[in-house]
């Protein structure tokens, strides 16, 4: 019985802080790469699209021209 309890103590989570910092890292990372990429994929698809083409009066332009 105590021999079952010091074998579950060393396959839990809470106890082993080698293999618990070792997940967080990794899951720190991951978490890191989804949002960076998350962005990157965010900024993709609202990119500038180039200029448009707007009509401008006449009689705005720099030398106006009057009718």
């Amino acid at each position: 019985m105590q021999q079952e309890i010091i074998d579950n103590k060393e396959k839990d989570f809470s106890y082993s802080w080698v293999s618990s910092s070792r997940f967080l890292f990794y899951c720190q990372v991951a978490l890191l790469v989804s949002v960076i990429l998350s962005a990157c994929v965010a900024l993709y698809t609202h990119r500038y699209k180039g200029k448009p083409k707007v009509e401008v009066p006449e009689n705005t332009l720099y030398n106006p021209k009057y009718k």
